[in-house]
């Protein structure tokens, strides 16, 4: 009580109330003050955590949401199994930030999509209850696609059809030409040095 008395009257600092506790002494008397005083909070709590059942659902509920997002922030983090490999601690938080960023608009993307259907079905006569919304989860994976989407028909790639042509023949001139029937346009001086240097 003095301590914080102290401490709102400005006679004591927290920097330094901060620096003595974090000693760690045995002899520090204020640091085995609030350390018995943290035992009997914890001891309180859990004591109230035993004897209330609503309060361990709470606590559960909380921590099931917790592990619940950890899980859907490593199902993002896919790219080398979610492994940082970079020795530099700012390329680290980068890392760390930016999967926490996607990882954040993902969920934002799947309350927007939860909030419409929710929103269509009180539209048609349905009744949403705060402990039914309470239950839904948003972090979806089912309708996201991690890996994208490609398409190659904005290319316009001209399909060529290709004849295959052999020749049973060991002569060179049929191995050069056997070698100019293969010849791409985009490559002529390929086939060409090919052709030279078939076997004769």
């Amino acid at each position: 009580m003095r301590v914080a008395l102290s401490v709102r009257e400005g006679k004591v600092s927290s920097v330094l109330l901060l620096r003595r506790l974090r000693s760690g002494s045995r002899k520090n008397a204020h640091y085995a003050a609030f350390r018995e005083v943290g035992r009997v909070i914890r001891t309180i709590q859990l004591l109230r955590y035993l004897s209330d059942p609503q309060m361990r659902r709470r606590v559960t509920a909380a921590t099931n949401k917790v592990e619940a997002y950890n899980g859907f922030s490593e199902w993002v983090r896919f790219g080398n199994r979610g492994v940082i490999t970079d020795n530099d601690p700012v390329e680290q938080e980068k890392a760390v930030k930016f999967n926490a960023l996607l990882t954040d608009c993902l969920i934002f993307h799947n309350t927007l999509d939860i909030a419409e259907v929710v929103r269509q079905l009180q539209s048609e006569g349905w009744k949403a209850e705060p402990e039914d919304l309470a239950e839904v989860s948003p972090y979806l994976t089912e309708k996201i696609m991690r890996f994208g989407e490609y398409s190659t028909h904005e290319l316009d790639l001209p399909s060529r059809r290709h004849t295959s042509r052999t020749s049973t023949s060991t002569s060179p001139g049929s191995a050069r030409r056997t070698a100019a029937s293969y010849c791409p346009e985009s490559a002529p001086a390929v086939c060409v040095t090919a052709s030279r240097t078939s076997p004769k």
